[in-house]
């Protein structure tokens, strides 16, 4: 059987789902095509011709190769298709984004037919994804006296690409839909466990929001054919959780404008809003697709005479509604003047912020990232001709407030800034490019990352990048058929592109699903590196970290740069002293509450955390910064004294070792690389040369918090509220409270030891906790289900090294099997201690869940409706998060403990300690980059 015939085959298939034919990557599957098309009368002529046309994907998958090398043959005359017109193959080139396309145009322009060069030149015109050896062949061809080469530098010189696009429109009709009333998370518009199909862009889009919401859309569209549909959070925030490029490739595929005409289900220029506006996250992911998001303010705490926000009973402000949203309301987004209005023209709120310069540029080329590369080349052709660039693109937003000193983000960004005026000291709020040290990548949106590079026509990851990780921890729980057929071929791709995989493709080292977070958070080995990654989560406590979308993703690893403003700051400071039946993470919790309790709003949101939390480690330390996804901060970054930073470091050192001992290293020898960069960085620290990373003395903060450790006197709760009379006060992560609120009488379906928010300490107080009742009662007895998954390999080997696994094992009812993998979810828990293979497990939502219905009490960071646990018909699930001895206590109870119960039960045990440095940190004198 041909692959054409499978194809058909696998099309009538997708047809029972109301799908249409899967757009093409395979090259052989192209190649028949062409065979097909070149035989008159073939029975399948006219749908290979179709295909070939509008359903082969661009850039430098080998469809698009074997395409691109056809369209050369049409072009030059060597063969013809009636239906294919020298003219159409060189349009169909100019769709083909780069990579082969890209080739086949310097080709032509370069060659000796005048007539037909100057043709593909002028096409060659409106591209911007050339890399090095692209632009090397023009800049050569220059050299040699070649025209149509010097006709298209003056084009990039003059950022032509770019200039002749047709403008963002000075008004643009909206009409409502409100796709939720509170935040809004990514799991709404694209399911973490509908992750294996993000890759088909058509099939992932039937699992936004509901079947119903997309047909309230679709009809939206047929009554206002003139207007784009903008999907709004009610009373709430727009995109919080997960960087899921899916879910905003979802919108847009919804409500969006198709890309081109011959590359199928991608599209672009979504526009989302919110109340509370767009989470940091998500309006990264939005700029990526040219979209516009915006902030509402149509709902506005209610005051009293004295200006002070009016409280309910639970103690919450009370809203009042400034303007009504409601779904099917005819709005304008007046974009000249940057203002929203109703349909009778009446000024509703000021949008500036949704279109600053720099957003307009990505409005107008349909994406960030166009921005990025066209940039890049304007750059490279000016030199090559020796002119000046013609000052097309917003300039860098640089603002310098004399006087002031710098935070520790503004030092990061100064440091790593590229393209600013010499000498240009910068603030908050300047918008510059900045180099990328770290890159990570994780499975469940690396495919689309794969596609995205493709798409960029990018085949190996910059030089300037330090060092990057494909992970697998996100599919690590079930081995399904779905994971088994996706991830080895995402693995390859990253391996051969120069990432660092947690699998590897030839299989000569142990498979790894280590936590991605916990990997970045061991090979970041500078302070002042900065750091992207494919998922909220990212978030080190070395370096300042972001998390990204696919798409920003492969554009840090495809050219070592990210453009973005220098966020304001949040500092976070400690007094008082722990109880010492205190974990760490009621420290988290309680920094959550108290912010909210001084500050009545959430400072944190959109901005970063500064926290001076020096005494801590690495491991211990990501607890906090990576809580502050949940917190809605932007990024976070611990400031650390110069000891402890050397010892992380060695930690680090270790453990990148350990990678390569295993064999992870690559022909480049980027691990090894960092261990050089890791000796270098201590060098620095203890010759006083480059202390660890602090802040001026008179840097500027939006706010500042103090947490008062005296006060936190019983562990902490974050609580989804389920039955919040508020909708919009459900599934937040701020609503904060003491175990004792639940009177030791709270019934608990399942506990969850796991995910990135424990380290080696976490699994140590799970085996203490289980000797001390041992000890007690003669045995342990589980009145719930126990599920303990380990973040990383390491830490087991180190736990069965020092006598802890030992006692895990023997109270397991499961313990995973790496070389027999669990290849279906587990549905049904029994009252035992499940032993989970290193991975995101519950927490994802994409694999293992709850039992439906169920209320969990986790350590992990998700407690979004149907992520860890669905509603059942009786009961909404619920997932309350908590530190390691009360999610342990809990199982064993089979509800919430009382405080007394737990104090006794955490008697004697080595908690997460910290205690505030009894000095300041040596604040630095002045400026370092």
């Amino acid at each position: 059987m041909s692959l054409y015939t499978d194809y058909l085959t696998e099309i009538e298939t997708r047809k029972t789902q109301g799908l249409h034919p899967k757009p093409i990557d395979d090259g052989a599957l192209v190649a028949e095509l062409i065979t097909q098309i070149e035989v008159p009368g073939n029975p399948y002529r006219d749908d290979s011709l179709k295909f070939f046309i509008y359903n082969t994907l661009p850039g430098t998958t080998s469809a698009a190769g074997v395409k691109a090398a056809f369209l050369k043959k049409i072009v030059t005359g060597a063969t013809a298709v009636p239906e294919i017109t020298p003219d159409f193959a060189l349009e169909l080139l100019s769709h083909m984004k780069g990579g082969p396309s890209v080739e086949v145009l310097l080709d032509v322009a370069l060659g000796t037919d005048a007539a037909i060069a100057a043709k593909a030149g002028e096409v060659l015109k409106t591209q911007v994804f050339l890399y090095d050896a692209d632009m090397f062949r023009l800049r050569d061809a220059y050299k040699a006296g070649n025209p149509v080469a010097k006709s298209v530098l003056e084009s990039y010189a003059q950022a032509e690409f770019f200039t002749k696009l047709p403008p963002v429109e000075d008004e643009i009709k909206v009409v409502t839909f409100i796709a939720a009333e509170g935040d809004i998370s990514t799991d709404l518009l694209s399911p973490g466990n509908q992750a294996h199909s993000r890759s088909d862009r058509e099939l992932h889009g039937q699992c936004m929001i509901a079947p119903a919401a997309q047909a309230e859309i679709v009809a939206l569209q047929k009554a206002h054919p003139d207007a784009r549909v903008m999907m709004i959070a009610e009373k709430g925030t727009m995109g919080v959780g997960s960087s899921r490029m899916s879910g905003v490739n979802n919108v847009a595929l919804w409500t969006g404008k198709q890309s081109s005409p011959y590359v199928p289900f991608v599209n672009f220029a979504p526009v989302v809003a919110g109340t509370n506006g767009i989470s940091p996250i998500f309006a990264t992911t939005v700029d990526v697709t040219g979209g516009i998001g915006i902030n509402l303010k149509n709902w506005v705490k209610k005051t009293d005479e004295d200006g002070k926000p009016i409280l309910n009973n639970d103690g919450n402000p009370i809203l009042e509604q400034k303007y009504s949203v409601e779904t099917g309301t005819v709005l304008t987004i007046d974009v000249k003047n940057r203002k929203l209005k109703s349909a009778s023209g009446d000024e509703l709120v000021d949008v500036a912020g949704s279109f600053t310069p720099q957003k307009m540029e990505f409005m107008k080329a349909g994406s960030s990232y166009a921005i990025v590369f066209g940039k890049k080349l304007q750059t490279f052709a000016a030199q090559t001709l020796g002119v000046e660039a013609v000052p097309v693109f917003a300039p860098n937003k640089e603002i310098t407030v004399e006087g002031q000193g710098l935070t520790a983000v503004e030092k990061i960004f100064n440091r790593n800034a590229v393209g600013v005026s010499p000498g240009k000291i910068l603030h908050a709020g300047s918008d510059v490019r900045v180099k990328v040290n770290i890159v990570g990548s994780q499975d469940t949106t690396g495919l689309m990352t794969a596609q995205e590079l493709e798409a960029m026509a990018a085949t190996v990851i910059s030089p300037l990048v330090d060092g990057a990780y494909q992970s697998g921890c996100h599919t690590a729980s079930v081995w399904d058929k779905k994971a088994q057929e996706n991830i080895p071929k995402l693995m390859k791709f990253m391996n051969n592109f120069g990432v660092i995989t947690a699998r590897d493709p030839k299989g000569v080292y142990h498979a790894m699903t280590d936590v991605i977070h916990k990997v970045l958070n061991d090979i970041t080995v500078d302070d002042w590196a900065i750091i992207i990654g494919g998922d909220s989560h990212t978030r080190m406590s070395k370096g300042v970290a972001f998390g990204a979308d696919s798409g920003t993703v492969a554009l840090a690893l495809a050219t070592g740069e990210a453009t973005m403003p220098i966020p304001q700051s949040v500092k976070v400071t400690f007094r008082g002293k722990m109880k010492p039946w205190m974990d760490f993470r009621d420290v988290v919790h309680a920094t959550q509450a108290q912010m909210l309790k001084q500050h009545g709003d959430n400072v944190f949101q959109g901005r970063i955390i500064e926290v001076h939390i020096g005494t801590l480690l690495a491991d211990q330390a990501f607890t906090f910064t990576d809580w502050t996804a949940e917190m809605k901060a932007k990024a976070s970054i611990c400031i650390s004294e110069d000891e402890t930073l050397i010892e992380s470091l060695e930690i680090a050192k270790s453990r990148i070792q350990i990678m390569i001992d295993k064999g992870m290293d690559n022909a480049a020898q980027v691990l090894a690389g960092l261990i050089a960069r890791a000796d270098a960085r201590i060098f620095e620290i203890r010759s006083g040369e480059k202390p660890a990373l602090t802040p001026d003395e008179n840097a500027k903060y939006f706010a500042e918090v103090l947490v008062d450790l005296d006060i936190i006197d019983e562990p902490m709760i974050a609580d989804p509220d389920v039955n919040n009379a508020d909708v919009s006060r459900r599934y937040t992560h701020d609503t904060i409270r003491p175990v004792s609120y639940y009177g030791g009488t709270k019934k608990v379906d399942l506990g969850f030891v796991g995910s990135c928010m424990v380290h080696k300490g976490d699994m140590k107080i799970v085996a203490q906790m289980l000797k001390n009742v041992e000890k007690a009662k003669g045995k342990v007895e589980f009145k719930a289900p126990l599920v303990v998954a380990a973040p990383t390999y390491n830490i087991i080997d180190e736990l069965k090294a020092e006598g802890d696994w030992e006692i895990l094992q023997r109270y397991s009812g499961f313990e995973f099997d790496d070389l027999l993998p669990k290849t279906k979810n587990r549905t049904e828990y029994e009252n035992i201690l499940y032993l989970e293979r290193p991975g995101c497990n519950l927490c994802m939502g994409n694999q293992e869940k709850a039992e439906k219905g169920d209320t969990v009490l986790a350590t992990s960071t998700r407690l979004f409706q149907g992520r860890v646990v669905e509603d059942s018909a009786e009961k909404k699930g619920e997932s309350l998060l908590a530190s390691t001895p009360v999610v342990v206590l809990s199982a064993i109870l089979g509800r919430t403990p009382s405080a007394e119960e737990y104090k006794e039960a955490v008697e004697g045990i080595d908690l997460t300690r910290f205690a505030p440095p009894l000095e300041k940190p040596g604040l630095a004198r002045s400026v370092h980059f």
